[in-house]
């Protein structure tokens, strides 16, 4: 399958099973090489939270592709009242679909979804996904500081792939990153959630070599929007 990053935390999977999304925020991604309307056909768009830069493109995206939206109970509720499909899911829980298998994750992090008066409606938590695709496990960590049950989710689960945010000041630091890669235990680690804003300035070479010493099992693989990966 193909692993294509497109910028922030949106990366999409396209398998022979079908051809998902996470996080999809596009329109007003500074980085991404695309925009919804590229998008003719998608079987699901997967959002961990409410924030902008996540759910970003996810309702014009499910409306243009006709692809069932993927999150917590009430983000999904949000998002039907605009019309699109979707399947509700929680924290612990996972489900079988065509494409493979979603499980949610938990996240240490909010899940506002943004108004335009400044206020926000509740997105209910944060999560982040496992997912099951061809025999491939790919976790894509959402939002998150580090938290401790990151050990148990690689213990009971050989991952292929993890996309793990390094920014800092809203997620976890490359520091924490690489501890959270050391108990994951991935197979591969593609770094995530930075330099798209100033706040989150990093190097990710550097995140690469502080990799390499505290998770030495683990590749890293830097991925430029716009660029793929196999797996």
């Amino acid at each position: 399958m193909n692993i294509i990053f497109h910028g922030h935390a949106c990366f999409e999977i396209q398998s022979d099973a079908g051809r998902l999304m996470i996080d999809p925020y596009l329109r007003k991604n500074p980085k991404a090489k695309v925009k919804p309307a590229d998008f003719k056909a998608l079987d699901a768009i997967l959002v961990t939270h409410g924030h902008s830069d996540h759910l970003g493109d996810a309702v014009e995206l499910a409306r243009l592709t006709g692809a069932v939206l993927i999150s917590n109970f009430e983000l999904c509720r949000y998002a039907e009242t605009f019309g699109v499909r979707i399947h509700p899911m929680h924290i612990g829980g996972k489900h079988v679909f065509p494409f493979g298998t979603v499980k949610l994750t938990q996240a240490v992090h909010g899940s506002g979804i943004e108004q335009a008066d400044g206020t926000c409606l509740y997105g209910g938590l944060a999560c982040g996904f496992l997912l099951q695709l061809e025999g491939k496990r790919l976790y894509h960590a959402g939002d998150t500081g580090l938290f401790g049950d990151m050990k148990l989710i690689g213990s009971l689960t050989e991952i292929d792939l993890a996309m793990l945010p390094i920014g800092d000041n809203f997620v976890m630091g490359p520091e924490d990153a690489a501890e959270a890669a050391q108990m994951l235990q991935a197979k591969v680690v593609v770094p995530m959630h930075y330099n798209t804003f100033e706040e989150e300035q990093q190097d990710a070479k550097a995140f690469l070599a502080l990799l390499s010493r505290k998770a030495p099992e683990s590749k890293g693989m830097i991925l430029e929007p716009g660029q793929y990966m196999k797996l």
